[in-house]
């Protein structure tokens, strides 16, 4: 049996940057993660503004600025006849950072893997997945895992495991954490369209009409597309076919009618099953679950990423000393989630509002032509545009940001890409 301190599992932003942080306070941390590398699509891309603040704290501001990216600081509701209106106006924001980053996740994570590895009690296991929780009585002791690569079983024991494994997340089923689930209204169609220099938008758009929605995220010389469809219709809409679908977008954005030809079939778009829910209690004793193993997030507002990542650095916080003493109790734990509950519950209750009353709306409309004009809480952001930093701060920053500890900080540093 191997041992550590402390075990996280899931290598993605949650697990990765709590690995990070607290091998930087000293913590002997071991991440698993059950993929051989990070290259999926259609993860969240989304680096906002607080987590851009933190990787400066962290001395990676200058590492990051080498990965590629794009930098968006508006975002705009297109509209009837082809007009827009600013939702939120990112360059309001305070501070260096006036925008949100989009870069793959998996050139995200590789850089904090980076990282990590100038830390010596930082150790990343990839094809490790995690089978089952280890118990002592009633406390949490460790994992099982077994290696992808070559099918080796293994476990290792811990003095706190760390769930972030995300929203389907096999730790908090194994112990059973009771858990409030709210629905949601839709699920979410992903797909890449080509971009080209001269289209309208330049920031991330959304056209919402009566009964669809499509959500254009600028990637370079690709959008990456969020198609939004009522909740539990993937199947009934893939039966249609794909000339339907291509159909579906050119007539809600009629400017993407020379490219939706690329989309050559439906197995191209990759279906989100679109959570919405939150744990009442984050742990257990020896157990504690963070970013959407906690609380899976709609994709509205693309914040799902930056709560996961505050939370990690919060955990960092509150946990590194208990851990180098060896003093992580179940009221400890309790913290964690007291920290971070505020900003979770009101961009999940955010999150309620939009989809109850405009998203759920417009998705089972039975209009055939939305309503023309400019929707009054935009024309109100259009004549004082003031009003447009509001929508900018919640998403790009949040109710509370979380700061990295002090004993986590760094100069900017060089950091070797492997």
């Amino acid at each position: 049996m191997e041992r550590t301190t402390c075990v996280v599992v899931g290598g993605g932003p949650a697990g990765m940057v709590l690995g990070l942080l607290l091998a930087r306070g000293g913590v002997e941390v071991t991440v698993l993660e059950k993929h051989s590398d990070f290259l999926r699509d259609f993860r969240g891309d989304t680096v906002h503004a607080s987590t851009l603040t933190l990787m400066d704290e962290l001395g990676l501001g200058p590492a990051f600025e080498q990965v590629p990216h794009q930098k968006v600081d508006k975002m705009e509701a297109m509209l009837e006849g082809g007009a827009r209106a600013v939702i939120g106006d990112l360059s309001r924001l305070p501070g260096a950072h006036k925008h949100i980053a989009m870069v793959p996740q998996w050139d995200f994570l590789d850089l904090l893997a980076d990282a990590g590895k100038l830390e010596p009690t930082f150790t990343l296991r990839m094809n490790a997945e995690v089978t089952a929780i280890t118990k002592s009585g009633n406390r949490v002791t460790g994992v099982k895992y077994r290696d992808r690569a070559d099918g080796h079983e293994g476990e290792i024991a811990a003095d706190l495991v760390v769930a972030a494994d995300g929203r389907g997340s096999i730790l908090r089923e194994a112990v059973n954490l009771p858990i409030y689930q709210f629905g949601a209204p839709m699920d979410v169609w992903w797909f890449r369209l080509p971009r080209n220099e001269g289209d309208p938008v330049k920031g991330g758009a959304g056209r919402f009409s009566a009964g669809s929605a499509l959500v254009l995220i600028p990637r370079g010389d690709y959008f990456q597309c969020a198609f939004l469809i009522r909740k539990g219709t993937d199947q009934l809409m893939r039966r249609e076919g794909v000339e339907k679908f291509r159909e579906r977008v050119q007539t809600l954005v009629p400017w993407l009618a020379d490219r939706v030809d690329h989309i050559t079939d439906l197995d191209e778009v990759k279906l989100l099953d679109v959570k919405l829910d939150r744990l009442r209690r984050w742990h257990v004793d020896g157990l504690l679950c963070i970013g959407d193993s906690a609380h899976a997030m709609s994709p509205v507002g693309g914040v799902g990423i930056n709560l996961a990542v505050q939370d990690a650095v919060a955990a960092a916080t509150l946990l590194a000393k208990p851990l180098r003493e060896g003093k992580v109790t179940s009221s400890v734990l309790a913290k964690v989630r007291r920290r971070r509950l505020f900003p979770t519950v009101v961009i999940q209750t955010l999150q309620r509002v939009i989809h109850r009353l405009f998203l759920g709306r417009k998705l089972n409309s039975t209009e055939t032509v939305s309503s023309p004009g400019v929707p009054k809480p935009l024309a109100l952001a259009q004549r004082f545009p003031w009003l447009q930093a509001v929508p900018a701060y919640v998403i790009a920053i949040g109710p509370r940001p979380e700061h990295a500890p002090d004993f986590a900080r760094r100069a900017p540093q060089t950091i070797v890409r492997s």
